[in-house]
């Protein structure tokens, strides 16, 4: 079905993933990388243009703004990162659309290997008649998360432009490296100002997530003895046999993201670079439970402490530290939030489904600093590779959910207001 906001979520999504702005996790600098502020500067000053309140670009990133309320009622943060993820190719997206889908294999001008079959994806084979948005082949598309950016942006419009509309005061946050787990600064739950808040980062249509998994990230350098190789003989420590062989003792056929699927966590090797001197593997463990996360720890302090015990002259060092937690440690305490997107939902004719997340959002950090942040569906598919796409209608939906949630915000805020006056009142 056909909405208002289908050709400005359509042209934002074009216009916002045809600029460049993937991080780096290798870069100190923050945001990790320069291009990440061609799409920020962007979103400051279309924010400005609309006539948004308290527009800033902080210091550390983020674009804030604030949509000033019109009645009473808690304030709602909405949030999505502009950066995207550093596993594929995102320089020089040319994003397509597939105008009024029709059900057909779906093929890529820059790389004719490539299709998206709807008997091997059946979300799309549901989305005939639908306007479905594509890269070409040689990027990924970028809708995670610069979909949740037109979301937002188009609320921001509408809510501007149509002051009789009852709501409360909304505040708008668009961070850098949530991909590289570094989108949340400490400052932010404190600037956003928001009684609780959402993320637009998540899939399919309905989609409500309380729970991610709770995540660490590994390093592990191997030091070995370094000689010319001619006069190597019973000197020489090969940095990269070792780590071969920590990379050969990790789980291979459980535990892995290969086979791990619903509630099962994993630990993946991400990169590994390095010589004969010196290598470093990077990893990052994953698990819905705390003591799962920890079991994983032990697997690979013990997997090096192994390695290390079988060659003594080498070096091997393991350093795990926390990225984010399980957001329903949180959230199960005050379901409200989540509660109010479910209502909201269902107040569209759409039926809520609440799946745990097989990864994380800024909403998992912003949970775990104190502000309650469940995850919205905005519609992406094959998120991180060249596959990827989403239905601009999905986006569309997602729109109205989060105009619909404010609007019962407003209106639960007022009958409780009612029902305390007639209390006060007898």
């Amino acid at each position: 079905m056909r909405t208002e906001f289908d050709a400005q979520l359509q042209d934002r999504l074009l216009r916002y993933t045809a600029i460049d702005s993937q991080s780096d996790a290798d870069s100190a600098s923050a945001p990790s990388t320069a291009c990440q502020f061609d799409m920020l500067h962007l979103l400051r000053d279309e924010l400005q243009q609309m006539g948004a309140a308290d527009v800033t670009l902080t210091d550390y990133g983020v674009v804030l703004a604030t949509i000033p309320g019109t009645v009473p009622a808690p304030t709602i943060g909405f949030l999505a990162h502009v950066d995207t993820a550093p596993q594929f190719a995102a320089a020089g997206v040319k994003p397509r659309v597939i105008a009024d889908y029709d059900g057909s294999v779906i093929t890529y001008p820059d790389d004719p290997a490539l299709s998206l079959h709807p008997d091997r994806f059946p979300y799309l084979a549901q989305k005939q008649g639908q306007d479905i948005i594509t890269a070409s082949g040689a990027t990924l598309l970028g809708a995670d998360d610069k979909a949740g950016v037109a979301i937002i942006m188009t609320m921001a419009q509408h809510l501007l432009t149509q002051p009789d509309l009852r709501h409360g005061p909304v505040r708008i946050a668009f961070t850098p490296d949530e991909e590289i787990g570094r989108g949340v600064d400490p400052r932010l739950p404190a600037d956003l100002g928001a009684d609780f808040a959402f993320t637009f980062d998540g899939g399919r249509l309905g989609e409500i997530e309380y729970e991610s998994f709770s995540a660490d990230g590994a390093e592990v350098t191997v030091t070995g003895v370094s000689i010319h190789p001619g006069y190597a003989q019973g000197k020489m420590v090969n940095a990269i046999t070792l780590a071969s062989k920590i990379i050969a003792m990790l789980p291979q056929t459980v535990m892995t993201p290969e086979v791990a699927a619903d509630r099962d966590g994993f630990i993946h090797a991400t990169d590994m670079t390095g010589g004969s001197s010196e290598m470093k593997i990077r990893l990052i463990l994953r698990d819905f439970e705390l003591d799962g996360l920890e079991r994983q720890r032990q697997i690979l302090r013990g997997i090096c402490d192994a390695v290390q015990i079988s060659e003594p002259r080498a070096r091997i060092t393991c350093d795990i530290r926390p990225q984010y937690r399980n957001m329903r440690y949180w959230l199960e305490q005050d379901m409200t939030p989540v509660d109010l997107a479910r209502d909201a939902c269902r107040d569209l004719g759409l039926d809520p489904v609440s799946v745990p997340i097989r990864g994380g959002t800024d909403g998992s950090r912003l949970t775990e600093m104190g502000v309650p942040c469940p995850n919205l569906f905005t519609g992406m598919q094959n998120i991180h590779g060249p596959l990827e796409w989403i239905s601009v209608q999905d986006m569309a939906a997602a729109t109205g959910l989060g105009l619909a949630l404010l609007a019962r915000a407003a209106r639960d805020q007022a009958s409780q207001s009612r029902a305390s006056s007639g209390r006060s009142s007898k």
